[in-house]
């Protein structure tokens, strides 16, 4: 397994795959550093050598926020939005979908398990 920006990233899948194991590095940004490092993205991970690893790992942290960095920025965005005490912070203080998505029905995720009303009953 190569370490790439603290992060063990599986041996046997493809680069472009095995990237994407990163905190913050998806589909176009895994192509981009192939492409920008000069290495085929179908080649396996085990395969490549130590130089192209290195290659690797000095081009995302020159050029990308990832893993620890990127997770406190966000924190630390979500957490400003709260102390604002705007519409967002309260959806976020409140753990409610912060986007306008339709909460009447749906949002479980966001809002977890759906909890029964006791002594409600049906209107004949």
């Amino acid at each position: 397994m190569a370490r790439i920006a603290g992060v063990n990233v599986p041996s046997n899948k493809r680069l472009e795959i095995s990237l994407r194991y990163i905190y913050g590095i998806g589909p176009k940004f895994a192509r981009k550093i192939c492409d920008s490092v000069k290495i085929n993205s179908n080649k396996r991970v085990n395969e490549l050598n130590e130089d192209e690893v290195i290659k690797i790992r000095e081009y995302i942290d020159k050029n990308f926020l990832v893993e620890g960095d990127l997770r406190r920025e966000v924190s630390t965005r979500i957490k400003r939005l709260t102390d604002l005490g705007c519409y967002r912070g309260l959806r976020h203080r409140k753990k409610l979908p912060v986007r306008g998505q339709r909460t009447h029905t749906n949002a479980r995720t966001r809002k977890g398990k759906a909890i029964p009303i006791a002594g409600k009953k049906k209107a004949v």
